[in-house]
């Protein structure tokens, strides 16, 4: 038998550099790969954060990105979850880690896969080209501003190239100024504009770029709500945001996700999964 409670207990109180270095020491002296052996021991959801745990962060970025666009059917969450959330530097990983792993560029794949202005919106931000300074040009803010509205609410029918444009492209500091701006231009938030003139996947893209540049903490805490709230969990994004965040932000979500929803993260996962799989997420909820 496995003794669960022993894999949770160890990898838990490692970092992922640390479990890394697991993985190398427990081939020299014991001449096995641990991956095949948890994978052959383990099974279902417990299995896919263990080896998620397992798993360098941008190779794991990697293969959840492969899934979304080469499994049956496109995990669209995926790929924007993922797309919007990352830093630039990070995004350049994971570009050079999926070529070398797959052969095939992401921006090829996700061209192969998706469609009008989605797609485009996708291959901007897998461009990791977002200016990353924090310098705010206040004229250009109120320019980007009145764009935002004319492409939007102020004409029948959207030009979402010009949101596009602006949202993937524009610096954090920039683009906060430029939602206030918006709101008393528009008399609206941003958000609500977007919801107005978009729709499906680009809706969605749109709104988390802007909720990622505001709040990315809020951000990840509604992601997990929306995969535990109502019948059945999206397991599959349960377990990508807790594994790739408990090291980063997860004590942040977790205060988010306390004053977005008035219950606990670690409640809502008590009330959500059971068994060894419940017992890895409330030790990763810890953070």
């Amino acid at each position: 038998g496995t003794d669960e409670d022993a894999i949770i207990e160890t990898l838990t109180k490692l970092n992922v550099s640390q479990r890394q270095q697991v993985l190398i020491t427990y081939k020299s002296t014991i001449g096995r790969d641990l991956i095949d052996d948890l994978k052959s021991e383990l099974s279902g959801n417990f299995e896919r954060v263990i080896i998620g745990l397992m798993t360098p962060t941008t190779m794991y970025d990697v293969h959840e990105l492969r899934r979304a666009l080469k499994g049956a059917g496109t995990d669209e969450g995926c790929l924007i979850e993922i797309l919007a959330s990352r830093t630039n530097a990070e995004i350049r990983h994971i570009n050079e880690n999926y070529k070398l792993q797959y052969g095939s560029t992401l921006e090829d794949d996700i061209v192969s896969d998706t469609s009008s202005m989605f797609r485009r919106v996708l291959v901007s931000l897998a461009t990791g080209n977002r200016d990353e300074g924090t310098f705010v040009d206040e004229t250009l803010a109120q320019q980007d501003a009145q764009c935002l509205y004319e492409a939007g609410e102020k004409k029948w029918g959207t030009d979402e190239v010009q949101f596009m444009s602006i949202l993937c492209t524009r610096n954090r500091c920039h683009l906060l100024r430029v939602f206030d701006v918006y709101r008393v231009i528009a008399n609206k938030d941003i958000t609500d504009s977007i919801k107005s003139e978009m729709s499906g996947d680009l809706e969605d893209a749109l709104l988390a770029v802007v909720k990622c540049m505001r709040n990315k903490p809020a951000y990840f805490a509604e992601r997990l709500y929306k995969s535990m709230k109502g019948l059945g969990t999206d397991d599959s994004t349960l377990i990508r945001v807790m594994v790739s965040r408990a090291e980063v932000d997860m004590l942040y979500i977790r205060r988010e996700f306390l004053a977005m929803y008035g219950k606990s993260l670690h409640s809502f996962i008590k009330g959500d999964c059971s068994g060894d799989y419940r017992k890895v997420l409330l030790r990763l909820c810890g953070g």
